[in-house]
C-alpha cells in the first residue's frame, strides 16, 4: 500500500520518529501519533516544504533547467550497387540534427517570432509541394530507364545467339563472348569504385549521385538510395525527388533532413506519468525496466532516500511506492499470486457440514518436571527413558484412546533453547495441559509456557506432578502460579488443578476428565468428508524413506494418493503411519500422522491443503518458493547507511566463527540455530551458514571447508564421502546429542577463537622516604611498602603527585643488607631502580604483574 505510517516512514527515510513529526507539522499537516497514516498527497506536500526549506525551490529548479537540446545522430553503412554484371561499394553517411525548445520558451516569444516562424512553415509548405513534383519526375524517369535497360539486354542476348549460330555453321569453336562494352556516349558513372578518402565532400557525392546514368540506364534498386535517403520510406523519397525536380537541383541531404520529421525524435509534449505495479518485492532493475528510466537514476533515487542498494538486489513494497512517487509517477498493488487464489477458491469449495472432533492437548511445562513421563503412563509406553539426558528435543504426537473418548497430544520440549517448538505447539492445540512439578515450583518454562498459552487464546489446565515425593508441597505451586495470573477454582479462579503423579498413576483420570469437560464446554467440531487441511508439526529427512512429515490434520479427511502442497513443498501421500509406526490408510480431524511422498523437508509449522490435481500444487509451491526467495534477498538488500556505518565503525575487530549444523528435525535446526546466533556480542559473531535436516554430506563438508566452518551433527552422522572431505581438510567435527553441550561446546570454541587478553594488576605500592646514594646502584631509594607486596624482577612505576613519570623494573630490593623477593606491606626496604637516578622523596613506587585471561562470551 502507498500509505504508510508516520513510524514505518520514518525508518524509511532514517529520521527520527519526533523529528519527522514536527517537520510535518511545520508543513501544516497535523498528525496524532507515530502510527497514523501518511497518504501520498500529504507525502508530497512534505517534499515541497523541505525543497523549499532547503532552498530548492520549484521555480529555481525549472530556471535551471535547460531551454533547449539538440540531439545529433550519425549513422554510416555500405551500400551496394550493380552496374550491368560489376558492383560497386558505396559508403553512405547519414547525419540528423534536431533541437528542441521548450513550450514555455516558444509561449513567451515576441510578435517578430511569430511572424518569422509563420514565414518559415509557408517556406515549408513550398518545399513540399517542390519535392512532391520532383519525386512524379524521378519516378517517371526511372520507369524509362528500367524499359531502356531492358531493351538493351534482349537486343544483347539476340546478337549472342546469332554469333553462336553462326560458329556452329562454321565449324569454329564457340568462344564465350566477353562482357558487352557500353556506348561511349554513356559512361556509368558508378563504373568504378570512389577513392578511399574520409572527405566530407566525397561522401555528400557518394550519397547523392549514383543512381542515375546520362544514358538512360538505371539499375531498378539504386532509385532507392538516391540523395542519402537509406533511412526514408517510399512515400519520402517521391516528395523529396519531386521538391528537387522542381528547384532545378538536388538539395543537400541535410536539407532534406531538416526539414522532415518521419523516423526522427519527437517532440516531447509533457512529462509521461505511469502506473507502475509492484508486489510484495521487487528486483531494482526490473523497477528501472518498468518506469523507463536508467537503473542508475532507481539507484540514486534509493541513495537519497537512505537506502543502500544496487541494481540486482531486491527492495520492499514500500520503499519501491516510495522511490516510485518520489521519480512522478503512480503505484499499484500487482496481483501476482494467481495460483494461492485458486487454491483458496479450491479449498472454499470443498466445505462441508461440521461434525465433533477429538481434542488436541499440548503437555508445556519447564524441563524434567515429568511431561513426558505423564504422557508415557497414559499411552502405557516407555518414551522419556530412550531420550538423550532424560529431555524432549523435538514436538512428539500421539493419539489415544481413553475410557474419555480419542485425545490428540502433543509433547514439546521444556529445554531453554525450544521457545519456539513450545509457540508452535500452543497454536496447533485446543487445550494447554501445564505440567508443573510439586517439589519445584514455578520455573522459567513455566511462566513462557503461560505466556504462549495466553497469545495462543486456549485455556490452561494445570497438572501438579510428583505428587508422590515427600516434598510436595501445591500451595507453593498455587502461589507461584497465582503471581501470572493464573487462579485456582478454588481461590475464585477459572483455571483447573488436578494433582497427579506419573510414577503412581494417581490423578490421571482425573485430569482426562479434566480435559474432557474443557472440550465438551468449548464444543470443537470440524468438517470430516473432503478435502484434508491441516498442519506441519515435526519434519525430519529419513535415509531410506526420504522427507517425512508429521502432519495434524485439522479438517477433512487426508488420504493414500492424495496430492497436497505443504508450504514451499508439495507432493503424492505414498504412505500414512500413526505414532506406533503401523501404516494407515486414511486420517480424520485431530489426527496425527507421518506423511512419506513430499518434493522436500517442509517447514515446521507450515499448513497443508490437500488439492485436486499435482499440477496447482507444484505452481503454489513454486510461487510460494520465489516469494521466499525475494524476502531473503530483502532482507540481505537494501542497508540503511546506519548499518554500514556502524559496520564501518567496528574496525573489522569483531571474529567471525562459520557453523554448519545439521540436525534429525526441522525443530532442533530452528533451536539450534537460534540458541547460537544469540550467543553473539560485540567481540565475535556466530554465523551459522548452513542449517539444514539430515546427515552431513559431502556438499556440507566442502562448503565447510571452503568457510572454514566448524561441522555439528546434532543426532546424525556424516557419510563416507563427507568424512574423507573432513580428514582431507582437517576439518573440526563434533557429534551431539543433548542441546546444552552443543551450547556449551560453541562457547569453548568461540573463547579459544577471541584468545587471551593481557591485563595488568597492581600488586603493591612503596612510598619514598629517603633517598640514598650508591656507588654500585647509583640513586637507592629506602621506602615503606604502603600496600600489598613489593616482588623482585617484577615492572615497576613511578608515580609523583599521582603522575608516572618512569616505567622500567626494578634493579634490587633489599631489607637491611640481605637481597629479598618481595616485601610485604608495612615493611621498610631499599629499592635500587633500574636506569633511573630521580628518585625523590614522596614519590611512590608502584610494583605490578602483567596476567593473562581468556576471554569468553
Amino acid at each position: 500500500m502507498s500509505e504508510v505510517t508516520v513510524r514505518t516512514l520514518a525508518k524509511l527515510v532514517g529520521t527520527p520518529v519526533e523529528k519527522l513529526l514536527e517537520q510535518l507539522a511545520e508543513a501544516g499537516m497535523s498528525f496524532s501519533g507515530p502510527d497514523q497514516l501518511v497518504t501520498p498527497t500529504e507525502k508530497m506536500k512534505l517534499l515541497g516544504f523541505l525543497r523549499r526549506t532547503h532552498g530548492k525551490s520549484e521555480t529555481a529548479a525549472e530556471e535551471a533547467a535547460p531551454r533547449q537540446i539538440t540531439l545529433k545522430r550519425r549513422k554510416v553503412q555500405e551500400l551496394t550497387v550493380a552496374a550491368g554484371k560489376s558492383k560497386t561499394t558505396v559508403a553512405v553517411e547519414v547525419r540528423q540534427k534536431r533541437t528542441y525548445v521548450k513550450r514555455s520558451v516558444v509561449e513567451e516569444a515576441s510578435p517578430v517570432d511569430a511572424e518569422r516562424e509563420e514565414a518559415l512553415r509557408k517556406l515549408e509548405e513550398s518545399r513540399r509541394q517542390q519535392e512532391a513534383e520532383e519525386a512524379a519526375r524521378l519516378e517517371a524517369e526511372r520507369k524509362r530507364a528500367e524499359e531502356e535497360a531492358r531493351r538493351r539486354e534482349a537486343e544483347e542476348a539476340e546478337r549472342l545467339a546469332r554469333e553462336a549460330a553462326e560458329a556452329r555453321r562454321t565449324d569454329e569453336p564457340a568462344i564465350e563472348a566477353p562482357a558487352p562494352a557500353r556506348t561511349p556516349a554513356a559512361p556509368p558513372r558508378t563504373a568504378a569504385p570512389l577513392p578511399a578518402r574520409d572527405d566530407k565532400a566525397h561522401r555528400h557525392k557518394a550519397a547523392r549521385g549514383h543512381g542515375h546514368r546520362e544514358g538512360g540506364e538505371e539499375d531498378e534498386g539504386r532509385g532507392r538510395y538516391t540523395g542519402g535517403q537509406l533511412h526514408l520510406s517510399d512515400s519520402e523519397r517521391a516528395r523529396r525527388g519531386a521538391s528537387r525536380k522542381k528547384g532545378g537541383k538536388a538539395r543537400g541531404p541535410e536539407h532534406g533532413r531538416q526539414a522532415s520529421g518521419q523516423h526522427g525524435f519527437s517532440r516531447p509534449t509533457a512529462p509521461v506519468s505511469r502506473e507502475v505495479a509492484i508486489g510484495d518485492t521487487i528486483v531494482v532493475a526490473d523497477l528501472a525496466q518498468k518506469l523507463a528510466l536508467k537503473g542508475s537514476e532507481v539507484v540514486k533515487a534509493l541513495f537519497k532516500m537512505g537506502v543502500m542498494a544496487t541494481i540486482n538486489q531486491t527492495i520492499d513494497h514500500d520503499t519501491a511506492v516510495l522511490v516510485v512517487e518520489e521519480l512522478g509517477h503512480k503505484a499499484v498493488r500487482a496481483h501476482e499470486d494467481d495460483a494461492e487464489l485458486a487454491l483458496q477458491a479450491h479449498a472454499e469449495a470443498a466445505q462441508g457440514t461440521p461434525e465433533p472432533r477429538p481434542p488436541v492437548v499440548t503437555i508445556m511445562g519447564h524441563v524434567d518436571h515429568g511431561k513426558t513421563s505423564l504422557l508415557d503412563y497414559i499411552r502405557r509406553t516407555k518414551v522419556a527413558s530412550g531420550e538423550a539426558g532424560g529431555i524432549t528435543q523435538h514436538i512428539g504426537a500421539y493419539h489415544v484412546q481413553t475410557p474419555k473418548g480419542v485425545i490428540s497430544f502433543l509433547d514439546t520440549p521444556g529445554h531453554a533453547a525450544f521457545t519456539a517448538m513450545r509457540a508452535r505447539g500452543a497454536k496447533l492445540t485446543d487445550i494447554v495441559v501445564l505440567v508443573v512439578a510439586a517439589d519445584d515450583g514455578v520455573m522459567p518454562q513455566t511462566v513462557e509456557a503461560i505466556q504462549h498459552a495466553k497469545a495462543a487464546g486456549v485455556p490452561l489446565i494445570v497438572a501438579i506432578n510428583k505428587m508422590d515425593k515427600s516434598d510436595a508441597n501445591p500451595d507453593n505451586v498455587k502461589q507461584g502460579l497465582a503471581n501470572h495470573d493464573v487462579i485456582p477454582e478454588e481461590w475464585g479462579g477459572d483455571t483447573q488443578f488436578v494433582p497427579v503423579s506419573a510414577k503412581t498413576g494417581m490423578g490421571i483420570d482425573a485430569l482426562l476428565d479434566a480435559i474432557s469437560v474443557q472440550a465438551e464446554v468449548m464444543e470443537l467440531k470440524a468438517v470430516r468428508d473432503g478435502r484434508a487441511t491441516g498442519v506441519v508439526v515435526e519434519s525430519s529427512l529419513d535415509k531410506g524413506r526420504g522427507p517425512v512429515a508429521t502432519v495434524l490434520v485439522q479438517s477433512g479427511t487426508l488420504k493414500k494418493g492424495d496430492f497436497l502442497v505443504c508450504g514451499v513443498q508439495y507432493g503424492r501421500v505414498r504412505a500414512l503411519f500413526d505414532e506406533t509406526g503401523r501404516q494407515v490408510s486414511e486420517a480424520g480431524p485431530s489426527i496425527p500422522v507421518v506423511v512419506l511422498g513430499l518434493s522436500g523437508v517442509p517447514e515446521a509449522g507450515d499448513d497443508f491443503v490437500v488439492v485436486e490435481d499435482e499440477r496447482l500444487a507444484k505452481d503454489v509451491a513454486q510461487q510460494r518458493e520465489a516469494k521466499r526467495r525475494e524476502t531473503r534477498l530483502v532482507a540481505k538488500a537494501g542497508s540503511r547507511m546506519e548499518d554500514i556505518m556502524a559496520q564501518m565503525g567496528q574496525g573489522g575487530e569483531q571474529q567471525v566463527l562459520n557453523l554448519v549444523v545439521k540436525a534429525d528435525v526441522q525443530g532442533s535446526v530452528e533451536a539450534l540455530r537460534d540458541a547460537l546466533t544469540n550467543l553473539s556480542n560485540e567481540l565475535i559473531r556466530i554465523n551459522v551458514i548452513v542449517a539444514g535436516v539430515g546427515g552431513i554430506t559431502e556438499s556440507d563438508a566442502t562448503l565447510a571447508a571452503a568457510s572454514k566452518a566448524v561441522v555439528i551433527g546434532f543426532n546424525v552422522r556424516a557419510d563416507a564421502s563427507a568424512r574423507r572431505v573432513i580428514e582431507a581438510n582437517g576439518l573440526d567435527l563434533r557429534y551431539f546429542s543433548i542441546i546444552y553441550d552443543v551450547i556449551d561446546q560453541v562457547k569453548q570454541v568461540a573463547s579459544g577463537l577471541l584468545g587471551v587478553e593481557v591485563r595488568e594488576e597492581i600488586i603493591g605500592i612503596a612510598e619514598v622516604r629517603e633517598v640514598f646514594r650508591s656507588s654500585k646502584f647509583g640513586a637507592v631509594a629506602g621506602c615503606m611498602v604502603i600496600e600489598g607486596v613489593v616482588k623482585r624482577n617484577k615492572p615497576i612505576r613511578v608515580l609523583r603527585d599521582n603522575t608516572v613519570i618512569f616505567q622500567g623494573e626494578l634493579e634490587s630490593l633489599r631489607r637491611f643488607k640481605d637481597n629479598v623477593d618481595e616485601v610485604r606491606m608495612g615493611t621498610e626496604c631499599g629499592i635500587g631502580v633500574k636506569q633511573y637516578n630521580d628518585v625523590k622523596v614522596g614519590d611512590h613506587i608502584e610494583c605490578y604483574e602483567r596476567i593473562e585471561v581468556q576471554r569468553t562470551l
